[in-house]
């Protein structure tokens, strides 16, 4: 009996840290630290689900694009369900759908893939990846044969009521956008029937999103951050770019905290109650970073962090062209990134 407690009063302890949550306005408790699972190579994100929801995770990132949907699904398998520890509604799940699938029609069966794939018979959220899109089909990049991108020029506020269609037939529970300007954001909100809960964008102290995120508070949405870490294992990373771990404040703060640098970013953002979803394989990373929920900052700390915004952004799908680095989408007319946010 008493070994017992002992286990129960552990996992109490370990739900009692990964238990900080946001409310959507949906009422949906979403679980401020995720795990994130893009770039994860197949044959790793299956254990690294495994690992971050026996260490106390209760959120996982998706996207179809990054095509180990049906591997981190394998891992959900083995660890949530009814006769598992963990049961389907504690398990908060997020999927997007890629810029090749706006077409109304192409809407629902392209979450199917996603559920089919998860092995999961609904989501708690499904997000608009960009708000461009790509010729419709079976590439994820569709090309012309000199390597330039196909684009479709669909209105993504017809894709947001073939999104609506889905919580009315509650394959899913609520319904958001990535990577939209606070234009589009608003553009959204003039149609919405449902409103988006959510806003994921990049969001780290080198692009703080200050104005979108008081933007996204005051319409209602809760906002989540990508590469809250500065993404260091990107592919394109350019020799002189900034290293967000390597900056000296925050260095400083981590040995203050006997923390890591990675800790000291996440608690930043959670404290201002931004979701944040790193992406690790790595098991004594998965679990560091849900340890963020047992010290604060001070208010001069936070103010400190948010002064380092320098509108850098990690993630901008680049191009060269006549030997210049471009940014791949800009002359898309929904392209997000030339507003100031």
């Amino acid at each position: 009996r008493s070994s017992d407690l002992r286990e129960i009063g552990f996992r109490l302890d370990i739900m009692a840290s990964a238990a900080e949550c946001v409310t959507l306005h949906t009422g949906q408790k979403m679980p401020l630290i995720g795990l994130g699972t893009w770039k994860s190579a197949p044959g790793q994100v299956k254990e690294a689900v495994k690992y971050a929801l026996g260490a106390g995770y209760r959120h996982i990132d998706c996207a179809s694009l990054y095509g180990n949907e049906a591997e981190v699904g394998e891992g959900l398998q083995e660890c949530v369900g009814p006769e598992k520890q963990i049961k389907r509604e504690e398990v908060f799940v997020t999927s997007k759908l890629w810029n090749t699938k706006h077409h109304p029609e192409d809407v629902e069966p392209a979450l199917r893939k996603s559920l089919l794939d998860l092995k999961l018979d609904y989501l708690d959220l499904y997000l608009i990846h960009w708000p461009y899109a790509f010729q419709r089909g079976s590439a994820d990049f569709p090309r012309n044969a000199d390597g330039t991108l196909l684009y479709d020029f669909i209105d993504y506020k017809e894709t947001w009521k073939a999104m609506e269609k889905l919580v009315e037939s509650r394959l899913v529970r609520a319904i958001g956008i990535s990577n939209f300007n606070s234009r589009q954001i608003d553009d959204i909100i003039s149609v919405a029937t449902v409103k988006p809960a959510v806003l994921q964008v990049e969001c780290h102290p080198y692009l703080a999103q200050h104005e979108l995120i008081a933007h996204c508070h005051a319409q209602g949405l809760v906002v989540t951050a990508y590469s809250p870490l500065g993404s260091p294992d990107r592919m394109w990373k350019q020799p002189n770019e900034p290293v967000l771990l390597e900056e000296p404040g925050i260095k400083n703060l981590a040995e203050k905290y006997s923390k890591s640098p990675a800790q000291i970013l996440l608690r930043w953002q959670v404290q201002r109650g931004i979701v944040c979803v790193p992406k690790s394989v790595t098991p004594s990373r998965i679990s560091q970073n849900l340890q963020v929920f047992d010290f604060s900052l001070t208010e001069d700390e936070m103010k400190q962090m948010g002064s380092l915004d320098k509108n850098f952004r990690y993630i901008v799908p680049m191009i060269t062209v006549d030997g210049q680095s471009v940014p791949r989408d800009a002359g898309h007319p929904f392209y997000p990134f030339h507003d100031p946010y």
